[in-house]
């Protein structure tokens, strides 16, 4: 009868005739969902927010990398709904839980959207089921939170009644290149029969699937990548404070370096880490590993020298405000970018929102441009996007790029500005050598 079960499953997903049902509709779960969608599964998402719930049933999307035009053919073809009611997944075979795992205050992984969906999935398991966890969190989080709760409510068996797995999500935000269709796909089970059905059923919709060992393996993955990432973004932060003791120009140091074809990977330093990922996800295995008392010190020291990033660009900005006899309280601040990273719309964990915060605290008069948002909710501060972008250069005391968004005319911010920060080397070739311009 076991055997059967994931024969009649793996079946149904060779078919595609399972119904797919993805829980959390945001950067992560529509992409998905439209990827299944354009595999020809019937597709239903489920989130709580009825106005993102609302958008899509009318055809209209909401996320930047999926667009309109593709929710509303899905929709025309009755491959994709989305609603609030969990109560669908009693018709349903796949399920795909892709809900936020942030940090609390505390620095403590918040893992209560895993913990809502997955009790609500609870009340419609079902054998003959496959489900499968892409939010980023600790190893072990889904053999030891999500198992015990689908599998003790109804009696079921991992493995033999439904299937298990943990699949991170790879998604970039604006990238063109990698998408969620063609990046590579590593799905982990909590047995080896979890495995093989979640992978069948990715690989029905994915360029390219890797199924690895365990579900543990598979969590690991994801934080080791970045992890990767974080580590040496801290390790070129610091570089950027050490050259700017040296009077050395860290972005040549870094260009010089990056023409060595091997032994050397090429990382920027920046205004401070953004987007959910590269901020939080380390700091779960960090968390993780004080459990078993183990201090995670690379993290922890990249984490810091990260953290502490927008301090150093503000303090950038006094010392360019001093050049010119003018102290940050009073002065007028113009932050260019707002969002995480350039060409896109997403504000998650933008240091954007920390530079701007810490310059109004020193009296700083701020305001900000960015093309792709036009307001700002933050705290205790409300702000709009300047509408004449030129004329507000032009009356800045003093410009700070944080993000290095395309559509900038960087000759035009050059020409207007009194004074900028260019935390990014946006201006490049045409800034070098010019007494307006100061470097991160």
């Amino acid at each position: 009868m076991t055997e059967m079960i994931k024969e009649n499953l793996l079946q149904r997903l060779k078919e595609h005739s399972a119904v797919v049902a993805v829980v959390g509709l945001g950067y992560v779960g529509l992409p998905l969902a439209v990827v299944f969608g354009n595999a020809g599964f019937k597709v239903v998402g489920i989130d709580l927010d009825k106005n993102k719930v609302d958008q899509l049933n009318k055809g209209v999307s909401y996320i930047q990398d999926v667009p309109t035009a593709d929710v509303k053919r899905l929709l025309d073809a009755g491959l994709l709904t989305a609603t609030t009611d969990f109560s669908v997944l009693r018709d349903v075979q796949a399920v795909s839980i892709c809900v936020p795992t942030p940090l609390k205050k505390t620095g403590d992984p918040d893992l209560s959207f895993i913990i809502n969906a997955t009790d609500e999935l609870a009340k419609y398991v079902h054998p003959g089921m496959v489900i499968t966890l892409e939010s980023t969190t600790y190893p072990g989080t889904t053999r030891e939170l999500i198992l015990p709760r689908l599998s003790e409510c109804c009696g079921i068996t991992a493995g033999e009644d439904f299937f298990l797995a943990f699949s991170p999500e790879r998604v970039d935000p604006g990238r063109k290149d990698w998408t969620t269709f063609n990046t590579p796909k590593v799905v982990g089970g909590v047995t080896p029969a979890c495995s093989e059905v979640a992978a069948a059923w990715y690989g029905e919709a994915l360029k390219t699937v890797i199924s690895v060992s365990s579900a543990e393996v598979a969590e690991m993955t994801k934080l080791l990548e970045n992890t990767f990432r974080m580590i040496n973004i801290g390790l070129v932060n610091e570089l950027a404070i050490i050259c700017n003791r040296l009077g050395v120009d860290v972005w040549e140091v870094i260009e010089a370096a990056g023409t060595k074809p091997f032994g050397f990977m090429k990382f920027t330093p920046g205004p401070g880490l953004g987007g959910h990922c590269i901020p939080i996800d380390p700091l779960y295995l960090s968390w993780k590993l004080k459990s078993l008392n183990y201090n995670a010190r690379f993290i922890e020291l990249a984490s810091e020298i990260n953290t502490n990033m927008p301090r150093f660009v503000v303090s950038r900005v006094q010392d360019a405000l001093n050049e010119l006899s003018k102290p940050l309280k009073g002065s007028q601040v113009l932050v260019l970018g707002a969002s995480y990273k350039p060409d896109i719309d997403d504000l998650r964990e933008s240091p954007a929102l920390d530079v701007m915060g810490l310059l109004m605290a020193k009296g700083a008069l701020v305001e900000y441009h960015d093309p792709y948002i036009p307001e700002l909710k933050h705290d205790a501060w409300h702000k709009t996007s300047v509408q004449d972008l030129q004329n507000a250069v032009h009356l800045a005391d003093c410009v700070v790029i944080v993000t290095n968004h395309s559509q900038y005319d960087y000759q035009m911010i050059l020409d207007n500005a009194v004074m900028i920060v260019d935390t990014r080397n946006a201006l490049g070739k045409i800034g070098k050598g010019s007494r307006k311009v100061v470097k991160l």
